[in-house]
């Protein structure tokens, strides 16, 4: 017969615990719970004599989901607060859902790597010790799941600076269109992912400024071919600006665009215009 003993004096991973063992499907075992000197405690007895990779697997297994259910959180967020203390807590708040984000977009990537890690740690622990302290095993026995979580944690930081300077970008422009006088009244852009075109009030073709080393206002976030256009919008300033969204996509560069020129932007999908360079675009493929 094997035991193990897991300590803990918080209520919640107790009956977290207590719950998950009733309903297991592991076979040979039974439980109990007792309160000893410091610690509330679960003893786990696996009632057979042999097999006992079996036992050590599926207690590990469990284990590790606890880990990721019940602490990842806390684990995150003592990351964040000791290696990026120089943020301040909104900062260090969107940084954490952040985090999130990460492990939603690639969730069975990121959770196959934390379940392997997590599960080979308390597998080699709990088949060479009988008492897992949790709070100890957490803090100090997780070093390859703890760097997994920095480094989701570095991604996070990573991204919440680039947003953060993109939005910098933003800004900075909209100071700009705001303190200048209007050069044009109405430009077409005629928008797909492969070209942009712009057309001025008489729907005559303008030619995107490609001048880019001397341009006023470039972002340090590469639109490659769009810079042009948006350097074209910058120094043409119009009172209105129509996107026609010939493959129907309202991309990063859309998006960027609304943010900058805000109300003064309006999107068509179907117009003239639209119809005519949609057409253009359909017979140029035919050929």
């Amino acid at each position: 017969m094997k035991s193990l003993c897991i300590k803990t004096n918080n209520s919640k991973i107790l009956d977290y615990l207590l719950n998950e063992l009733k309903y297991s499907e592991i076979e040979h075992i039974c439980f109990s719970e007792n309160k000893f000197k410091n610690y509330k405690n679960i003893i786990i007895h696996y009632l057979s004599n042999t097999d006992y990779p079996y036992f050590f697997s599926k207690i590990s297994n469990l284990l590790s989901f606890l880990i990721i259910d019940e602490f990842e959180d806390m684990l995150m967020q003592r990351i964040i607060n000791k290696n990026y203390f120089y943020f301040d807590a909104l900062e260090r708040n969107k940084i954490l859902k952040n985090c999130y984000n990460i492990l939603s977009d690639e969730y069975y990537e990121w959770f196959d790597k934390k379940l392997d890690a997590l599960y080979n740690s308390l597998y080699s622990f709990i088949s060479n010790h009988r008492v897992l302290i949790l709070d100890g095993f957490i803090n100090f026995r997780l070093q390859a799941y703890t760097s997994i979580l920095d480094e989701i944690v570095a991604e996070s930081v990573n991204n919440y600076i680039i947003e953060k300077e993109y939005m910098e970008f933003i800004s900075l422009l909209k100071l700009y269109i705001n303190s200048q006088k209007n050069n044009s009244n109405i430009v077409h852009l005629i928008y797909n992912t492969s070209e942009s075109i712009l057309l001025d009030e008489n729907k005559n073709v303008i030619l995107n400024s490609e001048e880019i080393f001397n341009a006023k206002y470039l972002s340090d976030i590469s639109f490659s071919s769009n810079d042009y256009t948006l350097n074209s919008l910058l120094n043409l300033l119009p009172k209105k600006i129509y996107i026609h969204l010939i493959d129907n996509q309202i991309d990063e560069f859309i998006n960027t665009l609304q943010l900058i020129f805000e109300n003064r932007v309006s999107i068509c999908l179907n117009c003239e215009i639209c119809n005519l360079y949609r057409y253009h675009k359909k017979t140029l493929t035919k050929k």
